[in-house]
């Protein structure tokens, strides 16, 4: 349900968003996150597994953040095509709340579906799969973004 009709993302612009959050993002780029679907309405993105983020357990468990910057990241990447220009308007977070279900031991993928996307505000909702330690593909954490979208 949206009060704000889509606009159709041109392939070329989905590359360049692509290329930028994957390889010039210094934040994103230094995660190792990648883009796995993008379209009207929904993303879904993934961060690899690393050591340098892990928790000091045994086995090693990814750090609560990494899930939570995931969350972040692709719920409001998810309400693009709902700014007047999907490239150049900004997204700003206004609130953010993530249930954490479980560990991760694994590489983490998220995917976010925009629940709404008015005037000013847009609603996403997240889910994250990640391996467990016990190696199992488990939902490990949902979350809940608001984003202010600042349209042109």
């Amino acid at each position: 349900m949206t009060d704000v009709e889509p606009h159709d993302v041109p392939e070329a612009a989905v590359a360049m968003l692509q290329q930028y959050l994957e390889n010039e993002h210094e934040f994103l780029s230094w995660l190792g996150f990648t883009v796995e679907e993008f379209e009207t309405g929904r993303m879904v993105g993934t961060i690899p597994f690393d050591d340098k983020l892990t928790n000091p357990t045994d086995p090693p468990t990814v750090q609560g953040g990494v899930a939570s910057t995931l969350i972040d990241v692709v719920g409001g990447i998810a309400l693009r095509p709902y700014l007047t220009d999907p490239l150049d308007d900004d997204i700003a977070t206004i609130n953010l709340n993530v249930n954490y279900l479980r560990p991760a031991a694994g590489d983490l993928t998220a995917t976010a579906e925009v629940i709404r996307a008015g005037g000013s505000v847009g609603v996403s909702y997240i889910e994250v799969v990640s391996e467990t330690p016990d190696g199992s593909e488990e939902l490990i954490a949902v979350g809940q973004g608001a984003y202010r979208l600042f349209r042109s």
